[in-house]
Order: C-alpha cells, then sequence, then structure tokens
C-alpha cells in the first residue's frame, strides 16, 4: 500500500485530527469516484527529449522511451495518484546532438499543448536543455544524463535527474586504487564536456590520494594515436571515458597494441550494455574480430550506479518487481523489433528503470497539488489552521511559463520526493542529483561478474572476495590442493597401521591389508608428484628461459605429469592385487611364561604380517620406482638451487620441502623392513616419519604464503581468470621487455657481423 508523503510545513499546522480524518475519508471518497479525464483540459503535458537514431554518443532512447511509455500507462492508471487527471508525453529525436535538441526543444514549447515539466537524456542535450528551460521556469527531469557539470545549481537551477552522477564513480575507483595498491594510473577520454569534468574531478581525487597521473591522453573520434602513446607511457592501469560507440574502437586499438591482459587493467564506463565489445562491429567498421574483441575485453572493471533494483522480489511503489518491469519491457521491445531473446538488448536498456522513475518523479511531485484541492473542498475549517495549503490550492492548469510561483512550489515538491522505484531508491540531493550505490564488476570468462559495492556517502566498500592473493596464485593453487590431498590420504594410513588386529575379524584384514599399500602408494604420489612437477616446472623456466623467453610451462602438463605417475601405481599395484595379492600371514614366537599365573600354562605370541607369497618382489618394484622419483626430484631441486627465479625465497623453502622428503623415505624404507618383527617400533617408527614428512612439508610450503598475505595484505592478483599468473608486477614486465629488445639487437648485430 502506497503512502501519502506530507509535506513538512503542512504537517506542522494540522492540529484538529478529527477534521483531517473526515476530510481524508472524503478524499478517498472523491478519489474512487474521480472519472477519468473527459478533455483536454484534464490532461497536463510534459515534453520528452529521447536520443534515438543518432550515429555518436548515448543513443538511450531506444529502450528508454518504451519505458516512459510504461510509466505513463501505470501511472494514469492509479486513480489515487492523479485524481481526474492524465499525463500525457509528447516527445522526439535529439539523436544527442545538443543543437538539434535544441530545436526539438523550441517546438514542443512554442507549439500547443503548454508543457508543465520536460524529460531529457545524454549529458550535451541536458546541458542545452537544463541551462535554458530556466528561461521558461521549466523544470527539467534527466533520466540519462551523468555529466558532473550539471550539478552546478547556479548554472542549473531547475535541473533534477534519476541518473547518478559519474563523479560517483570517481570515488570508487580511488578505492579500488588504494585497495590494490596501484600508484600510477593513465586516463583515456573522449574529448566530451562529460567525460572533461569527470577527468578533472578524478585528477583532484588522486592528487588528494597521492596516486600518480602517468598520462592524460584524449580523443574526439579516432583514438589510435592516444591508445600507441599510453603503450609509450608504459601505462599499466588506465581509466577509460568514452561513450559507447569510441569504446568498441579503444578496444579494437588496445588489441593491436596488446595493451590487455593480466599486465593491464583498465576502468571501462559501466552503463553501456553487457554485450558491447561483440554488437555493431561490421555497421562501425571496427577492424577487430569478434573473438579479438573478446579476448582484449576479458579482465577489464567498469563501475556503475546501480540502476535496477537488487532485490527482484520486492514491490515497488508501482507494484511491480523489478523483474516484473523487466518481462513487461521485453515484450513491447520485442514488438518494435529487437532481438531481446538472442541478448540483442537497445542501447539504454541498463538506463530503462531510470526513465520510468522519472516519470513517477514527475507524477508524485505533482501528487501534493490534488492532495490539498481535495482537502480544502472537503472541510471548510482547514481554511484556519492550514494558511500554508492556500498556496497549493492552485491548479495546475494556471501554469505558465511566466508563472515562477507554480514553478517553485513544483521544485520543491520533486526535492522532497522519495519512493522505492524499479532504480531503487529514489532520491535527490540538493544539487539535484540521485542518491546511489555504485557496483563493480569484471569482465571473467566473457560474462560481467560482480565484485562488489560501493556506497560513497558511507564510505563502506562491500567486497565478495573474488580475487585471490598473488602468492597463491603463482604457487599453482592447484598443484597445492593435490599435494593437501595426497598428505591427508597418507594420514589416512596411518590409523590403519595402527589398527589392533583384535577388532578386525580374519576374513577381513587382507581388505585392511590391501587398502594400507594403495593409501601410502597413492598418498605419496599425490603428495610428492606436486612437489616433484612444480620444481620441474621451474628447472624448465630456469633452463629453458635463454633459448625461448616467452614460452611457459602449461599448467596442464603438470596436472599431466601427476596423472602419469598415478598410473604407474595404478599398474603395479593392480597387477600385485591380482596376481599375489596381500594376504594375512602369522609369525609365532617361542612360548613365554605368563608373568603371574599359577596355572601350568604357556603363552605363544603371535604377529599378524601383510604379506604376499613373493612380497619382497612387488616391494623391490614399488621402491624402484619410487626411488627414481625421489632421486630425480633432488636432482632438480639441486640443479635449480642458483637459478634466478622469480619468488626465490618460497623456492628454496620448496626445495627443502623436496630435500625431506627424500631424505625421511630413503631412511625410513629399510629401517621397517629390518624392524617389521618388532611391531611398537615398527610402527612408532613409519607413523612418526609419516607425520612429521606430512607436517614439515606443509609447513614449508604454506607457512610462508600465510606470512607474505599477513606482511602484504594488498598484494593481489591482477587477474582471476589467468591460470599461470608467473609474472604480474611491473617491474617484473620490464625487466622481461628489456631482455626481449636487447636479445633483438644482439641478433640485428649478429646479422650484419
Amino acid at each position: 500500500m502506497w503512502r501519502i508523503r506530507s509535506h513538512p510545513d503542512i504537517v506542522m499546522k494540522i492540529f484538529y485530527w478529527p477534521q483531517w480524518i473526515g476530510a481524508a475519508i472524503v478524499f478517498h471518497v472523491c478519489v474512487s469516484v474521480s472519472p477519468p479525464p473527459s478533455d483536454d483540459n484534464n490532461v497536463l503535458h510534459i515534453g520528452g527529449i529521447f536520443p534515438i537514431n543518432g550515429k555518436g554518443g548515448w543513443q538511450g532512447g531506444q529502450a528508454c522511451m518504451p519505458a516512459a511509455n510504461l510509466a505513463l500507462e501505470d501511472v494514469n492508471r492509479r486513480k489515487d495518484l492523479l485524481p481526474g487527471y492524465a499525463l500525457k508525453l509528447h516527445s522526439n529525436d535529439s539523436e544527442c546532438e545538443p543543437g538539434l535538441a535544441a530545436s526539438v526543444m523550441y517546438n514542443l514549447l512554442y507549439n500547443k499543448p503548454q508543457k508543465l515539466m520536460l524529460l531529457a537524456g545524454c549529458s550535451t542535450v541536458c546541458t542545452t536543455v537544463a541551462e535554458a528551460a530556466k528561461m521558461w521556469n521549466l523544470i527539467v527531469l534527466c533520466y540519462g544524463a551523468s555529466s558532473p557539470a550539471l550539478s552546478d545549481r547556479n548554472r542549473f537551477p531547475t535541473l533534477f535527474r534519476t541518473h547518478p552522477s559519474a563523479t560517483v564513480h570517481n570515488p570508487t575507483r580511488i578505492k579500488l586504487m588504494k585497495k590494490f595498491g596501484w600508484s600510477r594510473v593513465a586516463i583515456l577520454q573522449q574529448a566530451e564536456e562529460v567525460f572533461i569534468s569527470t577527468v578533472e574531478d578524478l585528477e583532484t581525487r588522486c592528487m588528494e590520494a597521492n596516486i600518480e597521473i602517468v598520462t592524460r591522453q584524449s580523443f574526439l573520434s579516432d583514438p589510435t594515436d592516444a591508445v600507441k602513446n599510453l603503450k609509450r607511457q608504459d601505462a599499466r592501469v588506465i581509466v577509460g571515458l568514452f561513450y559507447v560507440v569510441a569504446a568498441r574502437r579503444v578496444l579494437c586499438e588496445l588489441y593491436k597494441q596488446k595493451l590487455y591482459g593480466k599486465s593491464y587493467t583498465w576502468f571501462f564506463i559501466g552503463w553501456y550494455e553487457d554485450n558491447w565489445f561483440e554488437v555493431n562491429l561490421e555497421e562501425e567498421n571496427i577492424e577487430c574480430s569478434l573473438e579479438q574483441m573478446r579476448e582484449a575485453a576479458e579482465g577489464h572493471l567498469t563501475t556503475e550506479a546501480l540502476m535496477w533494483n537488487q532485490n527482484l522480489n520486492e514491490r515497488t511503489i508501482s507494484g511491480m518487481t523489478s523483474e516484473d518491469f523487466r518481462l513487461r519491457l521485453n515484450q513491447v521491445l520485442r514488438k518494435e523489433g529487437y532481438k531481446i531473446d538472442n541478448q540483442r538488448y537497445p542501447e539504454g536498456y541498463q538506463e530503462a528503470p531510470l526513465a520510468y522513475d522519472a516519470v513517477w518523479s514527475v507524477a508524485l511531485g505533482i501528487f501534493p497539488f490534488f492532495l490539498v484541492d481535495f482537502v480544502r473542498f472537503a472541510s471548510a475549517a482547514f481554511n484556519k489552521t492550514m494558511d500554508r495549503l492556500h498556496k497549493y490550492g492552485k491548479s495546475l492548469k494556471e501554469f505558465n511559463y511566466n508563472n515562477k510561483e507554480i514553478a517553485d512550489d513544483i521544485y520543491s515538491a520533486i526535492n522532497s520526493t522519495q519512493f522505492l522505484g524499479i532504480s531503487g531508491y529514489v532520491a535527490f540531493s540538493s544539487q539535484g542529483d540521485r542518491i546511489a550505490l555504485t557496483q563493480i564488476e569484471q569482465v571473467i570468462n566473457g560474462n560481467y561478474v560482480v565484485l562488489g559495492y560501493y556506497d560513497t556517502q558511507a564510505d563502506n566498500l562491500t567486497w565478495f572476495d573474488r580475487e585471490v592473493w598473488h602468492v597463491i596464485q603463482s604457487s599453482h593453487p592447484v598443484c597445492n590442493t593435490i599435494m593437501l590431498f595426497g598428505i591427508v590420504v597418507c594420514l589416512t594410513a596411518v590409523f590403519l597401521l595402527g589398527l589392533d588386529g583384535r577388532f578386525v575379524s580374519p576374513g577381513a584384514y587382507p581388505a585392511i591389508c590391501q587398502t594400507r599399500a594403495w593409501l601410502l602408494s597413492t598418498g605419496f604420489t599425490l603428495s610428492f608428484g606436486a612437489m616433484f612437477s612444480k620444481v620441474w616446472r621451474v628447472h624448465r623456466l630456469t633452463t629453458k628461459a635463454k633459448s625461448d623467453p616467452k614460452k611457459k610451462v602449461e599448467p596442464w602438463k603438470l596436472y599431466s605429469m601427476v596423472s602419469g605417475l598415478l598410473v604407474v601405481d595404478f599398474v603395479i599395484m593392480v597387477a600385485w592385487q591380482l596376481h599375489d595379492p596381500l594376504q594375512r600371514r602369522i609369525e609365532q614366537f617361542p612360548l613365554e611364561d605368563p608373568e603371574s599365573s599359577s596355572d601350568d600354562s604357556k603363552i605363544r605370541p603371535e604377529l599378524e604380517h601383510c604379506e604376499s607369497h613373493h612380497n619382497n618382489v612387488w616391494l623391490s618394484v614399488i621402491y624402484a620406482y619410487k626411488g627414481l622419483v625421489l632421486i630425480f626430484g633432488w636432482f632438480l631441486a639441486y640443479e635449480t638451487r642458483s637459478g634466478k627465479v622469480k619468488q626465490h625465497q618460497r623456492f628454496a623453502l620448496r626445495r627443502v620441502s623436496i630435500y625431506n622428503v627424500v631424505i625421511l623415505c630413503l631412511i625410513t624404507a629399510p629401517v621397517t623392513m629390518v624392524i617389521a618383527s618388532q611391531q611398537d617400533a615398527s610402527f612408532a617408527f613409519v607413523a612418526l616419519a609419516i607425520v612429521f614428512c606430512c607436517f614439515l612439508s606443509m609447513a614449508l610450503i604454506f607457512v610462508p604464503k600465510v606470512i607474505e598475505v599477513i606482511r602484504h595484505p594488498k598484494d593481489k592478483a591482477e587477474s582471476k581468470y589467468n591460470p599461470d599468473a608467473g609474472i604480474s608486477k611491473e617491474d617484473e614486465e620490464r625487466y622481461q621487455k628489456l631482455l626481449n629488445e636487447n636479445e633483438d639487437l644482439q641478433r640485428l648485430i649478429s646479422q650484419v657481423q
């Protein structure tokens, strides 16, 4: 149920509650029986300026105009909102061109009927329209204008906008830069006032945050030279500010210049359509293929004010949820020929809720006038106590372009308007700006994924922790997981090794024997195999760096190596189990006298063993195979002891973990064979060796990572989607770049000689 919001001055003068209740009852009756408007005198006219068919800029009227028409239908259907009246929209296309917009505005104003307010979209158009509208005492409500310049109340005294200002993005960008420790950024902008004023605000905020602006590049229509200059300046974190048509050209050019991937972070504007880098490529003569555009777009960040109510099940003032509105809008757009089912949305689809809520803001802004008319009609006693209401008693039909008094009343009403709309909670600041949260997204695997939200007013960043720590990412987390799983398997085998035979039936004992062997063999292969594959990768990188510095070891090769070792294990264990399975063998010892017994009895100790007929042969095969792996792992670790690898200290600890496993295995295997008949000593020695080896390996590999995360909490991986983030720091990239250039120069010198 929608609640009537009373003006504060009205509330202060309401003292007689019985009279107010009676007036409200009469108001309800009048509203209920009020017929729809039968003539043009009861129609309130508003003008609409929508950018639809232009070739540049923001053509968001394609989706915003249908949304505004839906809002008009819903507003006029509500009998309790504008009793006896209806809103009518008169609109035309501005093509996002200020000159054409001025002509459209002139025609709207000087052609009957007289307009009560104006709706407009596109920042350049709103700048022109709002600056002139004050001369006609007209309120302008912009549904698609983000220019920070529009916040100037001296220049635009009658402007409101349901679209948040672009300056809400800058605090979000600064917050992210601080979060990830980015201290050098570059700016690429289109030469439009909306972006120029945004950049000026961003530069001021960067200066306050001690963030260096490496370079600021601008362009009119062709971004080629500007992008090349970014490459010359070695820009890594780049903020891009341009319309979507120019964004496609920028994306293609940065693909050509190789300014994308894990070594670069791009901030794009978030109000583009989700598939903006996949559409209109042929129509705009983009010289990149669809796959190239997708590759270049992967990983970029966007910031956008929330334009859709995030609670899909929450009923808004219109009675619809945001999902209900989406379905209605999609149905209308299908009728207009848009291929919604193929994810081909018209421009302005994201801003459609803003246009819908703009019409509701108009209706709610003029609603208090009708409320007062009915209150005065219902009870003449209010004339003494509600002098303030007399001001609102004037009919809106009396408004003309010279009536500043009614215009000021409309301004005050809209300025205090607050409601829950399709775009979320709608309220305006003292500058007429929309108050909203900022959403942060990143393209991951071709789709936008929400990373978090930022509340500018409260300085509160809600982060979903989708990024990963660089120290973990660079150490192959999948291999680490495999190693941990292998350690868990080995520790599980310890419990089976210590299982008391009294609690196991003779028939089940062979199964326990075979399970022990399988767990120990596979656990060792998984844990040591993962460490072995990583040390092999480092050995490959250090030995092949000179011959092919750009070649990297793909992660699948590491996983294939561990899988290969598991296959060998599987073949040996299956052959052993099928041809000569482990069985329960009882070793009997000489008779012994009991410690305290008067009976004439003797005790014969017995010891259970898990053995097969050719037990020593099978053990020799397994020890030989795993011994070769141990020795080869030792060799690789030793060979890379002086290699200049990244994170040298952490790799040194990884080598120590290899040595730890090799030494303990070479000691434990022969010792257990010697003391096999001493049950307590054998179990204690084996269990201690397994537990000590496992926990020491985990400590050597993971404790340094935990310390690194605590010491450098901002050292995040630049990209979540890259599984092999071997090089991510700017200094390392510059070093590699210099190495490549040096090799090219040496090659040229050798050719000349």
